[in-house]
């Protein structure tokens, strides 16, 4: 997609963003991917995630690309000043601090607002405002309190998602109150002020199994341990002990399984006419069909499923994702450039990124620039304010503005 021959949906929008870890900066890549100039306010030493190890070291270069950096001492009077200005001429403010943090420095949503009444203003917080608002919360923190980790382990072992659900969701949802405060001032002429909550995200991921109480009066077992909904569902382990996810999930797909592999017994017992009367089976019908698979290689097995039109899956992890045939054919994965102070290494590196899961007529919404290195759009920015060359190396020789290093 072509910016200039065809502009992206958000262009022309401006996101001052002061956020860190993965549920804000979530919000501004989901708008900076949309086309929005998303200007991202950091510290003299840069974002804190920059520098994480671990399963930490990812969070920086995949939620921050598309984006502009301005490295700023913001409690320095005249450092509060530029992000006013800035401000002042943007259509969205979004954060994820502590309560309090930015109303101590002077940046809260009355005296933002005051400024810009046409401002959109975005918080990421842990809950949304009610008893739990202060509490510190974390992802894992509110898996284990919304009931996430309770059906995501086995009984009796809380187990957190494999990935950072709630925040990534929390971003996602913070971004949707975005666009339709965006499309409610042009109604109004006025801004809103939008908050998301990684608490509440939780609850709306297992609101199902609320239902499922709701619906049947019993509590809703824990996924490893849960009555499925299907008979056939699982995880087999097959010859040389490799392992291949393996689904029937309707009384046709029973029928090309069992045809499939010639098992006319299974498809002629009429205790296995139907899905719910296989579900009940699970018992005696599951250890059969893992004795009667476990001589089929992986691969053989998916390619008959696939043949017959049935779902199934590798165990896949992440890292083979790079090389994955259907990612790479429908560009589902771009090229994009790690800074050096990203970059567990050290060193710059050249990878590719998952884009957003969607396309507009046609087209997935590109990576326009890499994840910035500190305060890399700094000088161009705050020349775009109207600051002179002059007053802006005072700001950088008096540490009120950051810029990149000179190369040695």
């Amino acid at each position: 997609m072509d910016p200039q021959a065809d502009p992206l949906p958000l262009a022309g929008i401006r996101v001052v963003e002061f956020t860190h870890m993965v549920m804000g900066p979530t919000c501004g890549m989901v708008l900076a991917d949309l086309g929005a100039e998303v200007i991202k306010i950091e510290p003299l030493a840069g974002d804190n995630t920059r520098r994480l190890l671990g399963s930490g070291a990812g969070f920086f270069p995949m939620f921050n690309r598309n984006k502009r950096s301005l490295a700023l001492d913001v409690a320095d009077p005249r450092g509060l000043e530029i992000v006013l200005r800035l401000v002042g001429g943007a259509d969205v403010f979004s954060e994820n601090f502590k309560a309090g943090v930015l109303e101590r420095l002077g940046l809260g949503w009355p005296v933002l607002s005051a400024l810009n009444p046409r401002l959109v203003h975005v918080s990421h917080k842990g809950f949304l405002p009610g008893p739990y608002q202060h509490r510190t919360a974390l992802d894992e923190v509110v898996q284990m309190m919304g009931g996430l980790a309770y059906m995501t382990g086995p009984p009796g072992r809380p187990l957190r998602a494999g990935a950072s659900v709630n925040d990534i969701m929390g971003g996602l949802f913070g971004a949707v109150g975005v666009l339709a405060a965006l499309r409610q001032r042009e109604a109004t002429g006025r801004g809103a002020q939008v908050h998301s909550a990684l608490f509440e995200n939780t609850v709306l991921l297992v609101a199902q199994h609320m239902m499922q109480q709701a619906v049947t009066g019993k509590p809703p077992a824990p996924m490893p341990a849960r009555l499925s909904a299907w008979a056939l569902y699982d995880v087999f382990t097959v010859r040389n002990e490799e392992q291949i996810f393996l689904a029937a999930v309707s009384d046709t797909q029973w029928a090309l399984l069992c045809r499939e592999f010639g098992f006319d017994d299974l498809l002629a017992d009429a205790r296995l006419g139907s899905n719910n009367d296989r579900v009940r089976a699970r018992d005696w019908l599951i250890p059969i069909l893992r004795e009667r698979f476990a001589g089929f290689a992986a691969a053989e097995l998916g390619a008959r499923f696939e043949q017959a039109g049935l779902p199934w899956a590798p165990i896949t992890r992440p890292q083979d994702l790079f090389a994955d045939p259907h990612l790479q054919a429908t560009g589902g994965l771009a090229p994009m450039r790690v800074p050096a102070d990203a970059s567990s290494a050290g060193q710059p590196v050249e990878t590719l990124t998952a884009l957003l899961p969607i396309s507009i007529d046609g087209r997935r919404l590109p990576v326009r620039t890499d994840p910035p290195t500190i305060g890399a759009d700094s000088r161009a920015l705050l020349g775009e304010l109207g600051l002179s060359t002059e007053l802006i190396d005072e700001l950088v020789a008096a540490g009120i503005v950051g810029v990149p290093a000179d190369p040695a």
